[in-house]
């Protein structure tokens, strides 16, 4: 069911939802959380979507904000819309779209319609402010998430911003995207021989700065030397591969652009992995598991990225 509320206040929504709950037997009972979802109109669709998904994991309040509604100075006015039932998933989904000088305002036109007493995540899906935790809804947030890195002109350039503008809380899902990888080579790395690795070496895309974090958390953990490969030509785009040196071994995990990945080991005949490239609905449902700052991917941002050497060509192998 979708309510349209043109022209109207936060506290007529606010009626509206009760009303609707009243009348129509939908409930607010058991959302943990309120995601703010802070958009363009041109991605707000498939954010939603997401996040409809991903509320059927963790049931929620969704406030989307749409920030290109109208010009800033057109007449003050907000619209709004409700949607609950099959166009919402497991949760309860608001749109705002305010006009004028309503749109100066973002934490006044959410702050009536937080969840009472439950834990409040913003997620930008295109743009993000320069520094998420010094802003408006950042500084009402528990997680702030971005996908700032891997939509940047310049996805490296935009992983050393991150890093200096990091603030406990934030999350990137260029992150996210490396949590499949991180749980194989942990799993890869926990069987013997229990040896030291003795070098890293790390290949991807150059748009892809999951590479270079997947490079910087191995170089933080591992304490060895970490070389990493960034080209402009390869497939799959993305990680690539990852290559951990024992002496005169090798483990190589090397992925294909099926998204199946090659794991391959001394002693051992190689193997399939599955290794798909996570969807937006995967990325935000594993980010909203976790309510608390994500510690090591602050150390990973900030340390490990501090602790990289610039990419450079890896000539010691095929892992590209």
């Amino acid at each position: 069911m979708i309510v349209d509320l043109p022209d109207t206040t936060t506290s007529g929504i606010s009626k509206s939802l009760v009303k609707l709950r009243e009348e129509g037997g939908a409930v607010a009972l058991g959302r943990v959380l309120t995601l703010i979802i802070a958009s363009e109109e041109a991605t707000a669709e498939e954010a939603i979507e997401a996040a409809n998904e991903a509320s059927r994991e963790h049931p929620m309040r969704v406030i989307v904000l749409v920030t290109d509604a109208a010009e800033t100075d057109a007449e003050p006015r907000l619209d709004a819309e409700i949607r609950v039932g099959g166009d919402a998933g497991a949760s309860e989904v608001i749109m705002l779209r305010p006009h004028g000088e309503v749109a100066s305002d973002e934490q006044s036109l959410v702050m009536g319609l937080l969840l009472p007493d439950a834990p409040v995540v913003v997620w930008w899906p295109g743009s993000a402010p320069d520094v998420p935790g010094s802003s408006p809804l950042g500084r009402i947030a528990q997680r702030r998430i971005t996908d700032a890195s891997a939509r940047a002109a310049d996805p490296q350039q935009a992983l050393v911003s991150c890093a200096r503008t990091y603030t406990p809380g934030d999350a990137d899902f260029a992150w996210t995207r490396v949590t499949l990888w991180r749980a194989q080579l942990a799993a890869v790395l926990d069987q013997p021989p229990f040896e030291n690795i003795t070098r890293v070496e790390v290949s991807g895309s150059l748009d892809s700065p999951s590479t270079t974090l997947l490079a910087a958390w191995l170089h933080l953990a591992l304490q060895a030397p970490t070389q990493y490969a960034l080209t402009d030509d390869a497939h799959p785009q993305g990680i690539q591969g990852v290559r951990l040196f024992r002496g005169d071994d090798s483990i190589d995990l090397v992925r294909m652009s099926s998204g199946i990945a090659t794991l391959t080991q001394p002693g051992q005949p190689p193997h399939e992995v599955a290794l798909q490239r996570r969807s937006l609905r995967d990325c935000l449902a594993d980010e909203l598991r976790r309510l608390d700052p994500d510690e090591l991917y602050g150390e990973v941002i900030t340390a490990g990225l501090a602790g990289l050497d610039a990419p450079e060509p890896i000539t010691t192998g095929a892992l590209a």
